[in-house]
Protein backbone atom coordinates (compact mmCIF):
# COMPACT_ATOMS: atom_id res chain seq x y z
CA UNK A 1 0.00 0.00 0.00
CA UNK A 2 2.91 1.90 0.75
CA UNK A 3 4.37 2.11 -2.83
CA UNK A 4 1.24 2.47 -4.64
CA UNK A 5 0.44 5.51 -2.37
CA UNK A 6 3.73 7.08 -3.24
CA UNK A 7 2.69 6.12 -7.30
CA UNK A 8 -0.42 7.81 -6.87
CA UNK A 9 0.31 11.01 -4.76
CA UNK A 10 2.84 11.80 -7.20
CA UNK A 11 0.69 11.17 -10.14
CA UNK A 12 -1.60 13.76 -8.02
CA UNK A 13 0.39 16.22 -7.47
CA UNK A 14 1.59 16.47 -11.25
CA UNK A 15 -1.90 16.94 -11.93
CA UNK A 16 -2.87 19.43 -9.34
CA UNK A 17 -0.39 21.76 -10.71
CA UNK A 18 -1.30 21.14 -14.42
CA UNK A 19 -4.38 22.10 -13.28
CA UNK A 20 -3.73 25.02 -11.38
CA UNK A 21 -1.52 26.74 -14.25
CA UNK A 22 -4.28 25.79 -16.76
CA UNK A 23 -6.91 28.02 -14.42
CA UNK A 24 -4.05 30.77 -13.79
CA UNK A 25 -3.44 31.38 -17.34
CA UNK A 26 -7.17 31.64 -18.26
CA UNK A 27 -7.86 33.82 -15.54
CA UNK A 28 -4.99 36.17 -16.86
CA UNK A 29 -6.17 36.22 -20.35
CA UNK A 30 -9.89 36.24 -20.35
CA UNK A 31 -11.27 37.90 -17.19
CA UNK A 32 -10.64 41.92 -16.82
CA UNK A 33 -10.49 43.46 -13.35
CA UNK A 34 -13.18 45.84 -12.82
CA UNK A 35 -11.71 48.62 -11.15
CA UNK A 36 -9.07 50.02 -13.43
CA UNK A 37 -9.15 53.41 -14.41
CA UNK A 38 -7.78 54.90 -17.60
CA UNK A 39 -4.87 57.20 -16.18
CA UNK A 40 -5.13 61.37 -16.17
CA UNK A 41 -2.52 62.68 -19.18
CA UNK A 42 -1.32 66.01 -18.49
CA UNK A 43 1.25 68.17 -20.30
CA UNK A 44 4.40 68.92 -18.30
CA UNK A 45 3.84 72.55 -18.34
CA UNK A 46 1.32 72.19 -15.59
CA UNK A 47 3.69 69.99 -13.63
CA UNK A 48 5.62 71.17 -10.48
CA UNK A 49 9.79 70.89 -10.96
CA UNK A 50 10.01 68.22 -8.52
CA UNK A 51 7.47 66.03 -10.50
CA UNK A 52 9.47 66.66 -13.97
CA UNK A 53 12.85 66.03 -12.19
CA UNK A 54 11.94 62.91 -11.46
CA UNK A 55 9.96 61.46 -14.15
CA UNK A 56 12.88 63.39 -16.88
CA UNK A 57 15.68 63.71 -14.76
CA UNK A 58 17.83 64.56 -18.02
CA UNK A 59 16.33 67.10 -19.18
CA UNK A 60 18.32 70.66 -18.67
CA UNK A 61 17.28 72.93 -15.54
CA UNK A 62 16.45 75.81 -18.17
CA UNK A 63 13.50 73.94 -19.18
CA UNK A 64 12.87 72.60 -15.56
CA UNK A 65 12.50 75.66 -14.16
CA UNK A 66 12.06 79.14 -16.59
CA UNK A 67 13.84 81.04 -14.17
CA UNK A 68 17.19 79.65 -15.37
CA UNK A 69 16.61 80.11 -19.00
CA UNK A 70 15.96 84.14 -18.06
CA UNK A 71 19.40 84.12 -16.16
CA UNK A 72 21.35 82.29 -18.09
CA UNK A 73 19.86 84.16 -21.33
CA UNK A 74 20.04 87.51 -19.65
CA UNK A 75 23.75 86.65 -18.31
CA UNK A 76 24.69 85.74 -22.39
CA UNK A 77 22.83 88.68 -23.41
CA UNK A 78 24.78 91.11 -21.12
CA UNK A 79 27.77 89.53 -22.06
CA UNK A 80 26.89 90.22 -26.44
CA UNK A 81 25.73 93.42 -25.64
CA UNK A 82 29.43 95.57 -25.49
CA UNK A 83 31.16 92.77 -28.03
CA UNK A 84 28.33 93.36 -30.53
CA UNK A 85 28.81 97.28 -29.99
CA UNK A 86 32.30 97.32 -30.69
CA UNK A 87 31.59 95.16 -33.85
CA UNK A 88 28.74 97.16 -35.57
CA UNK A 89 30.61 100.43 -36.48
CA UNK A 90 32.68 99.11 -39.58
CA UNK A 91 29.59 97.41 -41.02
CA UNK A 92 27.87 100.68 -40.99
CA UNK A 93 25.25 99.25 -39.41
CA UNK A 94 22.95 101.42 -36.74
CA UNK A 95 21.89 99.28 -33.79
CA UNK A 96 21.67 95.59 -33.01
CA UNK A 97 19.17 94.10 -30.51
CA UNK A 98 17.79 91.27 -29.51
CA UNK A 99 13.95 90.80 -29.57
CA UNK A 100 13.58 86.93 -28.37
CA UNK A 101 16.34 84.93 -26.93
CA UNK A 102 15.59 81.70 -25.24
CA UNK A 103 17.81 78.56 -24.79
CA UNK A 104 15.46 75.53 -26.52
CA UNK A 105 14.92 72.25 -25.17
CA UNK A 106 18.34 70.39 -26.39
CA UNK A 107 21.22 70.83 -23.82
CA UNK A 108 24.80 70.71 -24.34
CA UNK A 109 26.83 67.46 -24.31
CA UNK A 110 30.20 67.60 -22.50
CA UNK A 111 32.81 65.13 -23.72
CA UNK A 112 35.65 65.43 -22.02
CA UNK A 113 37.00 67.60 -19.13
CA UNK A 114 40.92 68.66 -18.64
CA UNK A 115 41.18 69.78 -15.00
CA UNK A 116 45.08 71.75 -14.56
CA UNK A 117 46.73 71.70 -10.88
CA UNK A 118 48.41 74.75 -10.34
CA UNK A 119 50.15 76.44 -7.07
CA UNK A 120 48.04 79.29 -7.55
CA UNK A 121 44.60 79.59 -6.18
CA UNK A 122 43.03 79.49 -9.36
CA UNK A 123 40.72 76.26 -11.04
CA UNK A 124 41.53 75.68 -14.72
CA UNK A 125 39.68 73.76 -16.73
CA UNK A 126 39.20 72.92 -20.56
CA UNK A 127 35.92 71.32 -21.99
CA UNK A 128 34.99 69.87 -24.72
CA UNK A 129 31.68 71.14 -25.45
CA UNK A 130 29.01 69.80 -28.42
CA UNK A 131 25.81 71.84 -28.09
CA UNK A 132 22.62 70.77 -31.42
CA UNK A 133 20.82 73.38 -30.24
CA UNK A 134 17.14 74.76 -31.08
CA UNK A 135 16.97 78.07 -29.19
CA UNK A 136 15.07 81.08 -30.25
CA UNK A 137 16.54 84.04 -31.28
CA UNK A 138 15.10 86.84 -33.11
CA UNK A 139 17.49 89.50 -33.54
CA UNK A 140 16.61 93.16 -34.97
CA UNK A 141 19.13 95.04 -37.14
CA UNK A 142 18.75 98.80 -37.62
CA UNK A 143 19.92 100.68 -40.29
CA UNK A 144 19.24 104.38 -42.43
CA UNK A 145 16.07 104.12 -40.10
CA UNK A 146 15.09 100.88 -41.30
CA UNK A 147 14.57 97.74 -39.05
CA UNK A 148 15.00 93.46 -40.56
CA UNK A 149 14.28 90.75 -37.96
CA UNK A 150 16.63 87.93 -38.72
CA UNK A 151 16.02 84.39 -36.45
CA UNK A 152 18.44 82.09 -36.29
CA UNK A 153 17.78 78.52 -36.32
CA UNK A 154 19.15 74.97 -35.94
CA UNK A 155 22.17 76.15 -33.76
CA UNK A 156 25.53 73.57 -33.98
CA UNK A 157 28.44 74.58 -32.16
CA UNK A 158 31.69 72.66 -31.35
CA UNK A 159 34.07 74.21 -28.79
CA UNK A 160 37.34 73.79 -26.36
CA UNK A 161 36.84 76.77 -24.26
CA UNK A 162 39.43 77.52 -21.36
CA UNK A 163 37.48 78.29 -18.19
CA UNK A 164 40.00 79.91 -15.21
CA UNK A 165 38.21 80.67 -11.77
CA UNK A 166 40.83 82.89 -9.87
CA UNK A 167 41.41 83.94 -7.30
CA UNK A 168 39.61 81.30 -4.99
CA UNK A 169 38.27 83.03 -1.77
CA UNK A 170 36.83 81.72 1.00
CA UNK A 171 33.25 83.06 0.35
CA UNK A 172 30.57 81.90 -1.67
CA UNK A 173 30.69 81.52 -4.70
CA UNK A 174 34.16 80.92 -3.86
CA UNK A 175 36.20 82.63 -6.79
CA UNK A 176 36.26 86.53 -7.77
CA UNK A 177 36.82 86.14 -11.41
CA UNK A 178 35.76 83.77 -14.61
CA UNK A 179 37.96 83.78 -17.35
CA UNK A 180 36.89 81.97 -20.88
CA UNK A 181 39.50 81.45 -23.60
CA UNK A 182 38.91 79.10 -26.61
CA UNK A 183 41.86 76.70 -27.40
CA UNK A 184 41.37 76.91 -30.82
CA UNK A 185 38.48 78.17 -33.80
CA UNK A 186 35.03 77.20 -32.98
CA UNK A 187 32.95 75.05 -35.47
CA UNK A 188 29.63 77.01 -35.77
CA UNK A 189 26.90 76.22 -38.04
CA UNK A 190 23.21 77.68 -38.04
CA UNK A 191 20.40 78.89 -40.21
CA UNK A 192 19.07 82.12 -40.57
CA UNK A 193 15.55 83.32 -42.14
CA UNK A 194 14.64 87.18 -42.69
CA UNK A 195 10.96 87.20 -43.64
CA UNK A 196 10.55 83.78 -43.53
CA UNK A 197 13.39 83.28 -46.49
CA UNK A 198 16.28 81.13 -45.56
CA UNK A 199 19.48 83.33 -45.91
CA UNK A 200 21.67 80.50 -45.28
CA UNK A 201 20.73 78.49 -48.35
CA UNK A 202 22.63 80.99 -50.77
CA UNK A 203 25.96 79.14 -50.83
CA UNK A 204 28.00 82.31 -51.20
CA UNK A 205 26.18 83.82 -48.11
CA UNK A 206 26.63 80.52 -46.29
CA UNK A 207 30.51 80.53 -46.44
CA UNK A 208 30.67 84.61 -46.50
CA UNK A 209 29.57 84.18 -42.82
CA UNK A 210 30.58 81.00 -41.54
CA UNK A 211 34.04 82.28 -41.73
CA UNK A 212 33.36 85.44 -40.80
CA UNK A 213 31.96 84.30 -37.10
CA UNK A 214 34.88 81.57 -36.81
CA UNK A 215 36.84 84.83 -37.34
CA UNK A 216 35.83 87.05 -35.43
CA UNK A 217 35.37 84.88 -32.01
CA UNK A 218 38.70 83.73 -32.93
CA UNK A 219 40.46 87.12 -32.86
CA UNK A 220 38.79 87.91 -29.56
CA UNK A 221 39.12 85.37 -27.28
CA UNK A 222 41.40 82.61 -28.70
CA UNK A 223 44.31 81.56 -25.95
CA UNK A 224 45.61 83.69 -24.43
CA UNK A 225 43.06 86.31 -24.78
CA UNK A 226 40.40 86.08 -22.41
CA UNK A 227 36.82 87.17 -22.22
CA UNK A 228 36.96 88.47 -18.31
CA UNK A 229 33.82 88.47 -16.37
CA UNK A 230 34.19 89.71 -12.88
CA UNK A 231 31.86 88.44 -10.20
CA UNK A 232 32.62 89.90 -7.15
CA UNK A 233 34.99 92.06 -5.57
CA UNK A 234 38.46 89.71 -4.46
CA UNK A 235 39.28 92.68 -1.96
CA UNK A 236 36.19 92.32 -0.09
CA UNK A 237 35.79 89.07 -0.49
CA UNK A 238 39.66 87.61 0.96
CA UNK A 239 40.11 90.14 3.67
CA UNK A 240 44.16 90.36 4.13
CA UNK A 241 46.08 92.21 6.43
CA UNK A 242 45.71 95.53 6.75
CA UNK A 243 47.67 97.39 9.70
CA UNK A 244 48.71 96.45 13.18
CA UNK A 245 46.70 96.97 16.94
CA UNK A 246 49.54 97.54 19.25
CA UNK A 247 47.82 96.49 22.65
CA UNK A 248 49.19 97.30 26.37
CA UNK A 249 47.50 95.42 28.81
CA UNK A 250 48.70 98.00 31.68
CA UNK A 251 46.35 97.36 34.76
CA UNK A 252 43.48 96.09 36.65
CA UNK A 253 42.23 97.18 39.63
CA UNK A 254 39.18 95.64 42.52
CA UNK A 255 38.93 92.28 40.94
CA UNK A 256 36.99 90.26 42.73
CA UNK A 257 38.20 87.01 44.43
CA UNK A 258 37.31 84.02 43.08
CA UNK A 259 38.59 81.90 45.29
CA UNK A 260 37.55 80.33 48.96
CA UNK A 261 40.65 80.86 50.14
CA UNK A 262 43.43 83.30 49.44
CA UNK A 263 43.50 85.94 46.33
CA UNK A 264 43.11 85.46 42.73
CA UNK A 265 45.77 84.44 39.96
CA UNK A 266 44.74 86.23 37.21
CA UNK A 267 45.83 86.92 33.41
CA UNK A 268 43.99 88.47 30.33
CA UNK A 269 43.13 86.96 27.13
CA UNK A 270 43.20 89.01 23.92
CA UNK A 271 41.43 87.82 21.33
CA UNK A 272 40.55 90.04 17.58
CA UNK A 273 36.69 89.35 16.35
CA UNK A 274 36.73 87.78 13.11
CA UNK A 275 39.76 86.19 13.44
CA UNK A 276 40.87 82.75 13.44
CA UNK A 277 44.07 82.93 14.99
CA UNK A 278 45.58 81.79 18.32
CA UNK A 279 44.64 84.40 21.51
CA UNK A 280 47.69 86.50 23.04
CA UNK A 281 47.56 86.11 26.81
CA UNK A 282 49.59 87.63 29.42
CA UNK A 283 51.44 86.45 32.38
CA UNK A 284 49.73 85.34 35.08
CA UNK A 285 49.93 87.12 38.64
CA UNK A 286 49.58 85.25 41.35
CA UNK A 287 47.58 86.14 44.85
CA UNK A 288 46.50 89.93 43.55
CA UNK A 289 43.56 91.26 43.05
CA UNK A 290 44.99 94.83 41.39
CA UNK A 291 47.71 93.13 39.23
CA UNK A 292 49.98 95.40 36.94
CA UNK A 293 51.22 93.73 34.18
CA UNK A 294 52.73 96.30 31.52
CA UNK A 295 52.63 94.25 28.52
CA UNK A 296 52.47 95.13 24.47
CA UNK A 297 50.74 92.83 22.27
CA UNK A 298 50.81 93.54 18.60
CA UNK A 299 47.61 91.74 16.55
CA UNK A 300 47.31 92.00 12.86
CA UNK A 301 43.87 93.81 11.71
CA UNK A 302 41.93 92.38 8.65
CA UNK A 303 38.82 94.96 8.73
CA UNK A 304 38.96 97.99 11.52
CA UNK A 305 35.62 99.27 10.60
CA UNK A 306 33.79 95.51 11.90
CA UNK A 307 36.43 94.43 13.77
CA UNK A 308 36.95 94.52 17.48
CA UNK A 309 39.08 93.79 20.42
CA UNK A 310 37.60 91.29 23.15
CA UNK A 311 39.30 90.62 26.32
CA UNK A 312 38.84 88.67 29.17
CA UNK A 313 40.16 88.23 32.89
CA UNK A 314 40.42 84.54 34.41
CA UNK A 315 41.20 83.38 37.27
CA UNK A 316 44.59 80.95 36.53
CA UNK A 317 43.75 77.70 38.23
CA UNK A 318 46.33 74.83 38.83
CA UNK A 319 43.79 71.98 37.59
CA UNK A 320 40.25 72.07 35.92
CA UNK A 321 38.64 75.03 33.96
CA UNK A 322 39.46 78.55 34.66
CA UNK A 323 37.20 80.55 35.97
CA UNK A 324 36.23 83.91 34.21
CA UNK A 325 36.08 87.33 36.29
CA UNK A 326 35.10 89.30 33.74
CA UNK A 327 35.23 90.72 29.86
CA UNK A 328 34.58 94.04 27.67
CA UNK A 329 35.23 94.77 24.00
CA UNK A 330 36.45 97.98 22.07
CA UNK A 331 35.83 98.83 18.54
CA UNK A 332 38.55 99.11 16.23
CA UNK A 333 36.50 101.91 14.75
CA UNK A 334 36.54 104.03 17.56
CA UNK A 335 40.48 104.36 17.18
CA UNK A 336 42.33 107.12 15.73
CA UNK A 337 45.02 106.25 13.40
CA UNK A 338 48.54 106.20 14.61
CA UNK A 339 47.12 107.81 17.72
CA UNK A 340 47.32 106.17 21.23
CA UNK A 341 43.96 106.04 23.49
CA UNK A 342 44.06 104.97 26.93
CA UNK A 343 40.87 102.80 28.16
CA UNK A 344 39.63 102.56 31.26
CA UNK A 345 36.56 99.99 31.41
CA UNK A 346 34.21 97.76 33.71
CA UNK A 347 34.55 95.01 33.45
CA UNK A 348 31.35 92.58 32.63
CA UNK A 349 29.89 89.26 32.67
CA UNK A 350 29.17 89.24 29.06
CA UNK A 351 28.24 91.75 26.55
CA UNK A 352 24.48 91.60 26.62
CA UNK A 353 23.35 95.39 27.57
CA UNK A 354 20.17 93.88 29.21
CA UNK A 355 21.94 91.50 31.51
CA UNK A 356 20.77 92.07 35.00
CA UNK A 357 24.33 90.64 36.10
CA UNK A 358 26.03 93.31 34.50
CA UNK A 359 25.27 95.66 36.73
CA UNK A 360 27.58 93.86 39.66
CA UNK A 361 31.20 95.08 39.73
CA UNK A 362 33.89 92.71 38.77
CA UNK A 363 36.39 95.07 38.79
CA UNK A 364 38.32 97.49 36.02
CA UNK A 365 40.66 97.14 32.98
CA UNK A 366 43.31 99.97 31.64
CA UNK A 367 44.75 98.90 28.44
CA UNK A 368 46.16 101.16 25.72
CA UNK A 369 46.15 100.68 21.79
CA UNK A 370 47.34 102.29 19.11
CA UNK A 371 46.36 101.25 15.59
CA UNK A 372 48.82 101.53 12.57
CA UNK A 373 47.79 101.22 8.86
CA UNK A 374 50.36 99.26 6.68
CA UNK A 375 51.44 101.79 3.63
CA UNK A 376 49.16 101.92 0.80
CA UNK A 377 51.63 100.62 -1.84
CA UNK A 378 52.27 97.75 -0.28
CA UNK A 379 47.87 96.96 0.10
CA UNK A 380 47.45 97.76 -3.73
CA UNK A 381 50.12 94.78 -4.31
CA UNK A 382 48.20 92.48 -2.25
CA UNK A 383 44.94 92.78 -3.60
CA UNK A 384 46.08 93.69 -7.13
CA UNK A 385 48.68 91.42 -8.47
CA UNK A 386 47.66 87.92 -8.29
CA UNK A 387 51.89 86.66 -8.75
CA UNK A 388 54.89 87.93 -6.99
CA UNK A 389 57.13 90.17 -8.52
CA UNK A 390 60.07 89.08 -9.86
CA UNK A 391 62.47 91.74 -9.00
CA UNK A 392 62.69 93.57 -5.56
CA UNK A 393 60.41 96.62 -4.96
CA UNK A 394 62.01 100.33 -4.46
CA UNK A 395 63.00 100.92 -1.42
CA UNK A 396 63.18 97.21 0.27
CA UNK A 397 62.27 97.78 3.69
CA UNK A 398 64.71 98.37 6.25
CA UNK A 399 62.02 98.17 9.14
CA UNK A 400 60.19 94.94 10.55
CA UNK A 401 56.49 93.88 9.45
CA UNK A 402 54.68 90.77 9.35
CA UNK A 403 55.25 87.66 8.05
CA UNK A 404 52.41 85.38 7.06
CA UNK A 405 52.35 81.54 6.41
CA UNK A 406 49.69 79.88 4.66
CA UNK A 407 50.29 75.89 5.20
CA UNK A 408 48.03 74.98 2.18
CA UNK A 409 48.36 70.87 1.85
CA UNK A 410 50.66 67.85 1.63
CA UNK A 411 51.09 65.11 -0.72
CA UNK A 412 52.19 61.42 -0.13
CA UNK A 413 52.94 61.63 3.64
CA UNK A 414 52.81 58.22 5.31
CA UNK A 415 54.16 57.14 8.43
CA UNK A 416 55.72 53.64 9.80
CA UNK A 417 53.17 53.45 12.74
CA UNK A 418 50.42 55.82 12.00
CA UNK A 419 49.65 58.67 10.00
CA UNK A 420 47.70 61.56 11.73
CA UNK A 421 49.95 64.35 10.12
CA UNK A 422 49.99 68.11 11.06
CA UNK A 423 52.37 70.37 10.74
CA UNK A 424 55.00 72.54 12.84
CA UNK A 425 56.36 75.70 12.23
CA UNK A 426 59.43 76.88 13.87
CA UNK A 427 60.32 80.51 13.44
CA UNK A 428 63.26 82.64 15.69
CA UNK A 429 62.53 79.90 18.31
CA UNK A 430 58.64 80.90 18.01
CA UNK A 431 56.23 77.21 17.43
CA UNK A 432 52.95 77.17 15.67
CA UNK A 433 51.25 74.12 15.12
CA UNK A 434 48.14 73.22 12.85
CA UNK A 435 44.86 71.02 13.48
CA UNK A 436 45.88 67.13 13.12
CA UNK A 437 44.03 65.74 10.07
CA UNK A 438 43.57 61.75 11.15
CA UNK A 439 44.56 59.02 9.04
CA UNK A 440 45.23 61.03 5.70
CA UNK A 441 47.88 60.55 3.36
CA UNK A 442 47.04 63.76 1.53
CA UNK A 443 45.88 66.12 4.26
CA UNK A 444 44.39 69.51 3.35
CA UNK A 445 44.77 72.11 6.32
CA UNK A 446 44.38 75.52 4.51
CA UNK A 447 45.85 77.46 7.97
CA UNK A 448 47.38 80.65 8.25
CA UNK A 449 50.08 82.16 11.05
CA UNK A 450 51.08 85.16 11.49
CA UNK A 451 55.42 86.28 12.85
CA UNK A 452 55.27 89.66 13.86
CA UNK A 453 59.06 90.52 13.38
CA UNK A 454 61.41 93.49 14.02
CA UNK A 455 63.61 93.26 11.12
CA UNK A 456 63.17 91.66 7.88
CA UNK A 457 63.89 88.19 7.92
CA UNK A 458 66.74 87.89 5.20
CA UNK A 459 68.90 85.83 6.78
CA UNK A 460 66.27 83.35 8.93
CA UNK A 461 64.72 80.46 8.14
CA UNK A 462 61.41 78.81 8.72
CA UNK A 463 61.43 75.34 9.35
CA UNK A 464 58.45 72.88 8.47
CA UNK A 465 58.22 69.58 9.95
CA UNK A 466 55.30 67.36 9.35
CA UNK A 467 54.25 64.90 12.58
CA UNK A 468 51.76 62.16 13.04
CA UNK A 469 50.59 61.96 16.48
CA UNK A 470 48.68 58.86 17.84
CA UNK A 471 47.53 57.90 21.54
CA UNK A 472 46.87 54.54 20.67
CA UNK A 473 50.69 53.62 20.41
CA UNK A 474 51.87 54.25 23.97
CA UNK A 475 55.66 53.55 22.51
CA UNK A 476 55.64 55.37 19.35
CA UNK A 477 52.82 58.19 20.34
CA UNK A 478 55.03 60.79 17.84
CA UNK A 479 56.75 59.94 14.70
CA UNK A 480 58.07 62.82 12.11
CA UNK A 481 56.83 62.43 8.27
CA UNK A 482 59.64 64.48 6.36
CA UNK A 483 60.78 68.36 7.19
CA UNK A 484 62.01 71.66 5.11
CA UNK A 485 63.92 74.57 5.66
CA UNK A 486 62.82 77.42 4.00
CA UNK A 487 65.11 80.34 3.17
CA UNK A 488 63.27 83.28 3.73
CA UNK A 489 65.37 86.02 1.59
CA UNK A 490 63.15 85.88 -1.75
CA UNK A 491 59.81 86.32 0.16
CA UNK A 492 61.25 89.77 1.71
CA UNK A 493 62.17 90.15 -1.94
CA UNK A 494 59.04 89.20 -3.80
CA UNK A 495 56.47 90.02 -1.25
CA UNK A 496 54.92 86.70 -2.02
CA UNK A 497 55.93 83.14 -2.67
CA UNK A 498 53.50 80.24 -3.32
CA UNK A 499 55.79 77.28 -3.78
CA UNK A 500 56.05 73.08 -3.31
CA UNK A 501 59.08 71.79 -1.13
CA UNK A 502 59.90 68.32 -1.33
CA UNK A 503 60.02 66.96 2.71
CA UNK A 504 63.39 65.74 3.67
CA UNK A 505 63.49 62.35 5.30
CA UNK A 506 60.14 61.40 3.10
CA UNK A 507 60.13 59.20 0.48
CA UNK A 508 57.63 60.94 -1.72
CA UNK A 509 56.26 63.89 0.60
CA UNK A 510 55.58 66.98 -0.63
CA UNK A 511 53.96 70.42 0.89
CA UNK A 512 52.79 73.38 -0.51
CA UNK A 513 53.13 76.72 1.51
CA UNK A 514 52.43 79.82 0.62
CA UNK A 515 54.73 82.86 2.25
CA UNK A 516 54.01 86.49 2.36
CA UNK A 517 55.90 89.53 2.90
CA UNK A 518 54.44 92.61 4.78
CA UNK A 519 56.71 95.84 5.50
CA UNK A 520 55.63 97.94 8.57
CA UNK A 521 54.35 101.41 8.56
CA UNK A 522 56.77 104.15 7.40
CA UNK A 523 57.57 106.47 10.48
Amino acid sequence: MGFFGTIFGFFGFGFGISMGLAIGYYLFIYVQPSDVKDPKIKPLTEEDSETVDRMIPEIPLWIKNPDFDRAICKTAETIAKPIIEEQIPQYKIDAVEFEELTLGSLPPTFQGMKVYETEEKELIMELSVKWAANPNIIVAVKKFGLKATVQVMDLHVFAIPRITLKPLVPSFPCFANIFVSLMEKPYVDFGLKLVGADLMSIPVLYKFVQEIIKDQVANMYLWPKTLDIPVIDPSKAQKRPVGILNTKVIRAMKLKKKDLLGASDPYVQLTLTEDNLTSKKTTVKHKNLNPEWNEEFSLVVKDPETQALEFQVFDWEQVGKHDKMGMNMIHLKDLKVDEPKVFTLELLKNMNPKDAQNEKSRGQIVIELTYKPFRDEELAKSFKEPHPTKSPPQGTPPGGGLLVVIIHEAQDVEGKYHTNPHVRLIFRGEERRTKIIKKNRDPRWEEEFQFLVEDPPTNDKLHVEVVSTSSRSLLRQKESLGYADIRLADVVTNNRINERHHLIDSKNGRIQIELQWRASPAK
